[in-house]
Order: C-alpha cells, then sequence, then structure tokens
C-alpha cells in the first residue's frame, strides 16, 4: 500500500467548536438571568413610566413625580451625598491603616472588627438602628449612665442623621474591603521609598497609595449608592413622616394606589442618577488611561 492510500484511508479530524460559540454558551446562563431579571424589568418600568392607563406616551407621571415627591427626591440626594462622604472618609482612615499602620496587634484587632456589619442584612441593620438611635436607646442610655449627657438633653436621632450613619456602618465594611485590596496592591518599594526620604505614613497614604486606589474607591461608591437608592426597609423603619427616601414613595403609590407610573418615574430618577454616577467615573477613568 502506497503513502498516499494510508493518507486517504486516515479519518478525517473532527472539527472543533469555534472559541466565540464556546464563549457564548459559558456566559449564557448568566446572560438569561441578567436579560430576564434585570434587563426586562428595567426596560418595562421605563415604558410603564412614559405610558397612561389607555397605552398611550405621556410625561404626566414624570412631571406628577416631580410635583409630588420634589422633596423627597432631594432628600434622597442629600442623605446619599452626606452617606458617600463619610463612607469615603472612614474607608479611607480604615484601609490605610490596615495598609500602612505599625502596630500589628491594632492591625489585627482592626482587620477582625471592621467586617461585622458585612454579614448583617439591610432589615437587620434597620432594626438595629432604630433601637440604638431612638431617644430611650442604647446610645442616649450609655451617654446618659456615663454622665455624658443630661438625660433632658437626649433627643431621637431617627431622621436623617440616623439614616446616613445607617448607611455608612453598613456601607462602610464594603468599601473598605475593596479599598485595602487595592492598596495592599500597591508596590511596597515606593512606600518605601518615601519613608526612607521622610515622608510620613499620611502623606504616603494621600500622595503614593489612595491615588494609585483611587479608581477602587470610587466603584465601591457607586456601588453603595445603588444599593443606598434601593433599600427599602431601612428609610421605613427609621423615618416615619416626610420627606423620605424615594423608595418608600415607590412603595407607598404602588401598594396605597396601585400607581406604577408615578412609582416607575421616581425609579427613572434613580435610574439617571446612578447612570450620571457611572458616566462620571468611566470618564475619569478614560482620561485617566489616555494621560498614562
Amino acid at each position: 500500500m502506497t503513502m498516499s492510500s494510508q493518507a486517504y484511508s486516515l479519518p478525517a479530524p473532527r472539527k472543533r467548536l469555534p472559541r466565540i460559540r464556546l464563549g457564548v454558551l459559558l456566559v449564557l446562563p448568566a446572560l438569561t438571568a441578567i436579560t430576564l431579571l434585570y434587563a426586562l424589568p428595567l426596560m418595562r418600568s421605563l415604558v410603564t413610566a412614559f405610558r397612561d392607563g389607555s397605552g398611550a406616551w405621556t410625561t404626566e407621571h414624570v412631571v406628577r413625580a416631580f410635583s409630588l415627591y420634589g422633596r423627597d427626591m432631594l432628600f434622597s440626594m442629600g442623605v446619599v451625598s452626606a452617606s458617600l462622604a463619610l463612607i469615603a472618609v472612614m474607608s479611607i482612615a480604615i484601609a490605610g491603616y490596615l495598609t500602612l499602620g505599625a502596630t500589628p496587634w491594632a492591625v489585627r484587632v482592626l482587620r477582625w472588627l471592621y467586617r461585622w456589619p458585612l454579614f448583617i442584612p439591610f432589615v437587620v441593620t434597620g432594626q438595629i438602628a432604630r433601637s440604638f438611635l431612638a431617644t430611650n436607646g442604647m446610645m442616649n442610655n450609655v451617654l446618659v449612665e456615663t454622665g455624658l449627657m443630661a438625660s433632658s438633653s437626649a433627643q431621637s436621632f431617627l431622621d436623617w442623621r440616623g439614616l446616613v450613619l445607617t448607611f455608612a456602618w453598613k456601607q462602610i465594611p464594603f468599601v473598605t474591603l475593596l479599598l485595602a485590596g487595592a492598596m495592599a496592591a500597591v508596590e511596597r518599594s515606593h512606600i518605601e521609598a518615601a519613608r526612607n526620604a521622610g515622608a510620613s505614613r499620611l502623606r504616603c497614604l494621600f500622595e503614593i497609595v489612595l491615588p494609585q486606589a483611587a479608581p477602587t474607591l470610587w466603584v465601591g461608591l457607586i456601588l453603595s449608592m445603588v444599593a443606598m437608592l434601593s433599600v427599602l426597609s431601612v428609610p421605613m423603619m427609621l423615618i416615619a413622616g416626610n420627606p423620605t427616601m424615594m423608595t418608600s414613595m415607590m412603595a407607598h403609590r404602588i401598594t396605597y394606589y396601585g400607581d406604577y407610573g408615578i412609582a416607575n418615574a421616581l425609579g427613572l430618577f434613580s435610574y439617571a442618577l446612578t447612570a450620571v454616577t457611572a458616566w462620571f467615573y468611566l470618564r475619569l477613568t478614560l482620561r485617566r488611561e489616555a494621560g498614562a
């Protein structure tokens, strides 16, 4: 038998599945879940916000949402902004000490302690804050018993202050975890060189470590903002009157009036606020990459 006949008798190799098709199959379950659970409800809410009961396109829902709940929108923006500022300050302080701290036992205790709120759901967080920040709550009782405050001066923090403290307490560990990981990835040689040149730890934090970890901080703050704008249990537990967070007003319109149009119009404002923040972050990231 000749070599040519042997070559023709060999079985043809099987065609391998293209990498593109294999990649699509791998991500198909995740894409399906995102489409069914997030994309389709989002599109439906956007359409409902601009349609009336007869199915005609209208802006009445958006106009009424701003006229009825404009104060609640401003209140939500103020609470979220104050919470993000407090989260950023505390996360930078904790992550900076975990990275640059000179006392090993304090670093270990802080690393073990700051993560606790990560495992507490928002509904439990709201109940804890309600018991802790009330007029006769644990915080005021401790201050009165220790003599730091007179009993007649005790006041309730179940208002915007309580919301800011509760949101910050819940989200600080999440942002700190991300930021501490980014700070730990910074080259230690940069820090050691600055320290050898006489720079203090605080200066190393703000001039060397934090600029390199800033993108991760932005990601954590954006995700925290989305969480605060979407949570319902905390504002309903801490604030009984008006103004309040938009999520409470959305639930109120649906529960008592069955008005999905105005509720979705309020949700549209939350979408827009989140989208603007994400656009700002992406613009900063692209500008930084272009200048690198």
